[in-house]
């Protein structure tokens, strides 16, 4: 069981990947462990739309989606010892990535395609996936993205087969050696 820490972050901790990586997981865990505030960039623009992400997405395009999590993490530069669950497709925009890296650290979870597919198989809020339920098309997507979500990184866990509290301890202690490499 992992300890109670009183490490609070000077900075947020943005957590990125690809649908199903784990994201919501692990910021859940950290939220809760280690008493940082949590937002889910997806959750938040939805409530502040009033829509769905695929609403959003029908309504006024990706183009539009891309600008209000562009806003999103403008206003949450002021802020720290928040951790951040981005959208799987935030990094993929150059603008976006800056604005993380002004407040926070970018770590990026990474899974197989299979282990994807297990874990967002029987969703339907995932509009790129709709109609695409595959490790095929998955692993294509990723590979797209890998390069993107690479370059965002400041360091990267693989969450295959770990167990939650594993990959927190995990994060937490490669962000406090590059602290301390900083």
């Amino acid at each position: 069981m992992m300890q109670q820490t009183e490490h609070s972050f000077s900075y947020n901790i943005f957590l990125i990947g690809f649908m199903g990586s784990g994201k919501s997981t692990i910021s859940d865990y950290l939220s809760e462990h280690y008493a940082m505030e949590k937002i889910e960039m997806d959750q938040t623009i939805v409530q502040n739309e009033g829509m769905s992400i695929s609403e959003i997405f029908d309504a006024h395009g990706e183009e539009y989606f891309r600008n209000l999590e562009t806003n999103l993490l403008i206003q949450l530069q002021n802020k720290k010892n928040v951790v951040i669950s981005c959208g799987g497709g935030t990094p993929m925009r150059e603008n976006n990535v800056r604005q993380m890296k002004k407040n926070g650290k970018v770590v990026l979870l990474m899974a197989s395609p299979e282990t994807i597919y297990e874990r967002v198989k029987d969703s339907h809020d995932r509009p790129l996936l709709e109609g695409n339920k595959n490790t095929a098309f998955i692993s294509d997507l990723m590979e797209q993205r890998r390069p993107k979500y690479e370059a965002a990184a400041d360091l990267t866990i693989q969450t295959d087969g770990k167990e939650c509290a594993a990959i927190c301890e995990e994060l937490i202690q490669k962000l406090m050696e590059l602290e301390k490499r900083l």
